[in-house]
């Protein structure tokens, strides 16, 4: 046999092989009898079961010698590729072979590798045994072409006392989905009574709560006020998670129109989020004449600005800035400002000094970390870098943006060099580490943010 790839099917290792007889088929053409399936002959073009039609609905039919709980199916193939091959098909079981389930939907893929495939075998907590597999072909790889089947192989379990455990189990799987079949039928045509009385006979609850409830209140009472809450409860108690968690996002922008004081029109002003307490906080920015040093709050619970403060270089705070960095540390309570953007003429070494700014909010305090972080190991003065921090490790991360240099005329760039360092700051002691080179490519503008549970800046 070719080698095997495809969709896994660990378990079916453990199972046994199965035998079967070709029980019946739609059609075949000259000696390409269904028969053939039952040998494994890769390089032998004749070894395969060919339909005469590749207009549906052609299949195979084939018996297990005895009934067994099949678990997967392994397609051989011709040595190279066959515009005959199954692109689609689908496999169906059961113990019978006019009633069956279906156990598998997919495609072969055009080449030599024998391919094997997981076949359902499970209904609600129990599995099911088969004693027809049908095979039916969809489509070929060959627009045009008759299907052909090289080689069929079934594994599964066929001990006597597990299957006839897995009999029993269908025959009361069978029983519950037929009296649910018919409590959902009464309720449709409100007949409840009915319906009461089949539920108190059998003890069996046609679906969860919450959807008999749904019913009641949509179909019965008309409340969609009362529908949409029972949704929304619905999605606080993750009962909508799985969906939801596959479903791709969506944004949706509304603006937000806040009364009282608000910050003017500015750039590159710097905001952070307190995600325990849902607020916002905002330093500084260019408002198109010169820089600004006021800080805001805003209230997303409550959706209002207030000024904590028009100038905080008067209360020991930096300096007016914008392009400057902010990172806040939601357990400390602490706002951590480095940075900022200077015009060509201020480029003067006093003024190229990297100050660093920590605010406390519940106390209302700055503090002035270092007057000059390049001093102590740390970034140069810098601008439309990236900042982040691990609040469990006290550290912060910085990366990127662009050194502001003394103003030369043969070095005038507004734009200045690139920091190509990732630097890491303890915010209890100071210190500064340039973090091992990983090939970074120095970055102005970009992004920076931490995967907590590896602590890893990305």
């Amino acid at each position: 046999m070719a080698e095997s790839s495809v969709k896994p099917a660990d378990e079916s290792l453990k199972c046994k092989k199965l035998e079967y007889n070709i029980h019946s088929y739609s059609s075949y053409s000259t000696t390409y009898v269904p028969e053939n399936i039952k040998v494994d002959k890769s390089n032998d073009q004749s070894s395969r079961w060919s339909s005469d039609s590749n207009f549906p609905r052609q299949y195979l039919v084939l018996k297990l010698d005895r009934p067994a709980i099949v678990k997967s199916i392994t397609f051989g193939k011709f040595e190279k590729m066959h515009v005959c091959n199954l692109k689609k098909f689908k496999i169906f079981g059961g113990m019978d072979e006019n009633t069956t389930i279906e156990l598998l939907d997919w495609g072969l893929k055009n080449d030599s590798n024998s391919e094997t495939f997981d076949l359902k075998h499970s209904l609600g907590e129990g599995q099911f045994p088969c004693s027809y597999i049908r095979i039916e072909p969809i489509q070929s790889w060959g627009p045009s072409f008759n299907f052909s089947v090289w080689y069929v192989e079934l594994r599964g379990d066929d001990d006597r006392t597990r299957v006839k455990r897995a009999g029993q189990w269908l025959e009361q799987y069978r029983d519950l989905e037929i009296t649910k079949l018919c409590m959902k039928y009464f309720r449709q045509k409100n007949q409840m009574e009915i319906y009461n009385a089949l539920q108190s006979a059998t003890g069996i609850t046609l679906e969860h709560p919450l959807l008999t409830q749904l019913f009641n209140i949509l179909v019965h009472d008309g409340d969609y006020e009362q529908v949409e809450q029972l949704m929304t409860n619905a999605i606080h108690n993750d009962y909508l998670a799985w969906y939801i968690s596959q479903q791709d996002y969506r944004p949706c922008w509304s603006r937000v129109s806040t009364p009282g004081p608000r910050p003017g029109m500015r750039g590159g002003h710097q905001m952070v989020l307190d995600p325990l307490t849902q607020t916002v906080y905002l330093l500084g920015g260019w408002d198109g004449t010169q820089d600004l040093s006021d800080l805001w709050s805003y209230s997303i619970r409550e959706s209002q600005w207030t000024l904590i403060c028009p100038n905080v270089e008067y209360v020991g705070g930096p300096t007016p800035r914008s392009c400057h960095k902010l990172c806040l540390d939601p357990e400390r309570r602490q706002i951590f400002v480095l940075g900022r953007y200077l015009d060509q003429q201020l480029r003067q070494p006093e003024f190229l000094k990297s100050d660093f700014y920590q605010y406390d909010i519940d106390l209302n305090i700055w503090t002035l970390i270092s007057w000059d972080t390049s001093s102590v190991g740390g970034p140069r003065l810098i601008f439309d870098h990236q900042m982040c921090l691990d609040s469990k490790h006290s550290k912060i991360f910085v990366f990127g943006g662009r050194v502001l240099t003394p103003s030369t005329t043969s070095n005038n760039s507004s734009s200045g060099q690139s920091e190509e360092r990732l630097i890491s700051n303890n915010s209890n002691n100071n210190n500064n580490n340039n973090l091992p080179s990983l090939s970074l490519p120095s970055l102005g503008g970009g992004g920076l943010s931490l995967s907590p549970p590896l602590r890893l800046p990305s």
